[in-house]
């Protein structure tokens, strides 16, 4: 057997991130807040291409979206929002990070 980590394509790697995928309440999301680890992806994003972009180190584009206020790392002010409406998130790990999305419910 080789200690060699399996490579991915980019096809595979967003299946592999899809499978990924769950819902977290805020409950539970807590914790990895207490840690500094979560990253909120604007709802016009896709999810899966913005954990790929982490995957990949692709920071040309990561830059892009906080440029345009459209990812950012959880702050005091989401928390309190947060611990007010009890939402529920998309959310996938990309260690360290864990990436969501708040669930909109109309």
């Amino acid at each position: 057997m080789s200690d060699k980590p399996v490579e991915l394509n980019a096809t595979e790697l967003r299946q592999k991130l899809n499978l990924e995928t769950g819902q977290l309440p805020w409950s539970e999301l807590q914790r990895y807040f207490a840690r500094g680890v979560v990253v909120v992806a604007d709802s016009q994003l896709d999810l899966i291409e913005v954990a790929a972009a982490f995957a990949e180190d692709d920071k040309a584009r990561i830059e892009q979206w906080i440029q345009h206020e459209q990812l950012a790392r959880a702050n005091d002010e989401h928390a309190l929002n947060w611990s007010e409406q009890q939402p529920d998130f998309w959310s996938v790990v990309v260690a360290p990070w864990v990436i969501v999305q708040a669930i909109t419910r109309h």
